[in-house]
């Protein structure tokens, strides 16, 4: 097995492309990758002896930015149109599968799909699919236990599937990486729904309660109209919105908001706060300096912002900020946790969590 199936935000198949390739030159592995085009999929090819399983035990998946999920690839299955299941029977027989090493099945499909009757067939398809390979021998019955691999099905179109293996305890929780979350009609803007993924990906879910509990102080930098000040106050917050343009009318009625008309990126707290937020669309190095300054000068324990990347070298940018980050975090003396993810919700942003440990 020596391809891995890259997911990724549509457009950015170089990017997710280009971060395993320097992941894997990293830990002394090499190869390469085949984006396609548009479809937020790329497939990486590893150019030595070793096995893509080598390569995902080293790699961590949420050290990832730009890869929203992923999967060896253990080949492309023709699907007849009579006889799907058994298809993927012999496939998997033909392949070497010698023992069912996955007890769960998982169809997907590509983010750009638009045909409603592949989608129909994808959910119908899983039950029978999983019957007919446990009958077979080749799944494992379901038990109360994770096993260690999961049985991906990617299905680009009726007649390709696209099988895998996924390593359950180093890829994404949600299907493809995208979860599934719904804007409340009381939100100010579709905004709130990147502040509420960015928690969901970077905070432990046992520990949420911790993070975002307790009646905490947040600072929203950049809050009009205020999607993500509405989410901290959906948590019990006290927030200081911060932005010269006017916030939503009913959201300031909560009690919670303070609105101060100033500059986000030059305002500072009197005092520590627990979160500062920031949705500011500015360069991306502007902001990342301006977080480090926050974390650095220890005004907020946790902190969430979004980069907005430039439509070229967008990689490149990223390791920019990423250096600045590191780099500034080191000389202040801050021990902290960084993370970064291209999420769902995100464009031509990506997503940044910090948080103090000290």
């Amino acid at each position: 097995m020596q391809q891995i199936m890259l997911m990724c935000r549509p457009g950015f198949e170089v990017e997710a492309g280009q971060e395993l390739v320097d992941r894997a030159a990293g830990s002394g592995m090499f190869g390469y990758f085949q984006p396609v085009k548009n479809a937020g999929l790329a497939r990486f090819t590893l150019g030595g002896p070793e096995c893509a399983e080598d390569l995902m035990q080293k790699v961590a998946f949420e050290d990832l930015v730009f890869i929203r999920d992923w999967f060896i690839v253990v080949g492309d299955c023709e699907l007849p149109a009579t006889d799907r299941v058994g298809a993927v029977i012999e496939f998997l027989r033909d392949s070497g599968w010698a023992e069912p090493l996955a007890s769960r099945v998982e169809t997907r499909l590509m983010e750009t799909n638009e045909d409603r009757d592949l989608g129909n067939f994808a959910r119908k398809w899983v039950a029978p699919l999983s019957k007919g390979l446990r009958d077979a021998g080749l799944l494992a019955p379901a038990s109360g236990t994770e096993p260690l691999y999961r049985l991906e099905v990617l299905l680009p179109d009726f007649g390709t599937a696209i099988i895998g293996l996924s390593l359950t305890g180093n890829c994404s929780p949600f299907p493809a990486g995208i979860p599934r979350l719904r804007l409340p009609a009381s939100a100010p803007s579709r905004s709130a729904l990147k502040l509420e993924e960015a928690w969901k990906v970077f905070l432990p879910p046992d520990r949420v309660l911790d993070y975002l509990g307790g009646g905490k102080k947040a600072v929203d930098l950049g809050a009009a109209p205020g999607g993500w000040t509405w989410q901290l106050v959906q948590q019990g917050m006290m927030v200081t919105a911060v932005d010269n343009g006017p916030m939503n009318a009913d959201l300031m009625a909560s009690g919670h908001v303070e609105h101060v008309r100033a500059d986000g990126y030059a305002w500072r707290p009197k005092r520590p706060v627990d979160w500062m937020v920031c949705d500011i669309v500015d360069k991306p190095r502007r902001t990342a300096r301006m977080a480090l300054d926050w974390v650095g000068s220890k005004l907020c324990r946790y902190t969430v912002f979004n980069l907005k990347l430039p439509m070229k070298k967008r990689y490149e940018e990223w390791l920019i900020c990423q250096g600045i980050l590191l780099e500034g975090l080191a000389e202040a003396g801050v021990n902290c946790r960084l993370k970064a993810r291209h999420l769902y919700h995100d464009r031509e942003e990506i997503t940044c969590f910090i948080e103090r440990l000290d």
